[in-house]
């Protein structure tokens, strides 16, 4: 089984993205403690995913995968965007992200939003990339004890529900995160 460092210090992240690499035979193993995180100075998922790959890659000599994703909401203009984990500002928690997105949506007439992910996996010198994207609305309140983030107000029409009221199975098959990491799986798959 080929073994891949995940540049994160999110467990939800570890234990979704180890569950889609599995069958393909990829285990997912945590970033070492001390291997510290680097700022997130990029001015799009893309390059901030690039960014922890590759300092990731320098800290353990290992391949490494690298994720940053959140949510665009179209009545806010895309935020928070890059902004998403760390949206209410220094010591941001999912409970106070979410407290503030709902905060700046009370008034709003179009709640439409997507999660959009980049995943970057940095090798010696080789790279590869994948995006993903998932449409849905913002919720009046969260619904939901599953997932993490933005999951409890992230409805998704076509299941009548929150990502939080999904089975991890099913957020898997239709999740930003799920698409790109099967994406970029099966681009590894053909490689080996």
């Amino acid at each position: 089984m080929r073994e891949i460092v995940l540049a994160t210090r999110n467990p939800g992240k570890l234990r979704e993205m180890g569950q889609i690499a599995e069958p393909y035979g990829i285990r997912i193993l945590a970033l070492p403690d001390e291997v510290e995180m680097p700022e997130e100075t990029g001015r799009s998922f893309l390059e901030n995913a690039r960014l922890k790959a590759v300092h990731g890659h320098k800290a353990t000599r290992m391949p490494v995968l690298a994720d940053d994703s959140g949510i665009e909401v179209d009545a806010l203009l895309g935020a928070p965007g890059i902004y998403s984990a760390r949206f209410s500002g220094p010591g941001a928690t999912d409970v106070r992200n979410n407290e503030l997105l709902l905060e700046r949506l009370a008034h709003a007439t179009t709640r439409t939003a997507r999660y959009r992910a980049a995943l970057v996996l940095v090798d010696g010198e080789l790279e590869w990339s994948a995006l993903g994207t998932w449409e849905g609305e913002i919720l009046e309140g969260p619904r939901g004890r599953g997932g993490f983030g933005y999951d409890p107000l992230f409805y998704v029409p076509e299941l009548g529900c929150s990502a939080a009221e999904l089975s991890p199975e099913e957020k898997s098959r239709r999740s930003h995160r799920g698409k790109a990491m099967r994406m970029l799986c099966a681009l590894l798959a053909e490689r080996a």
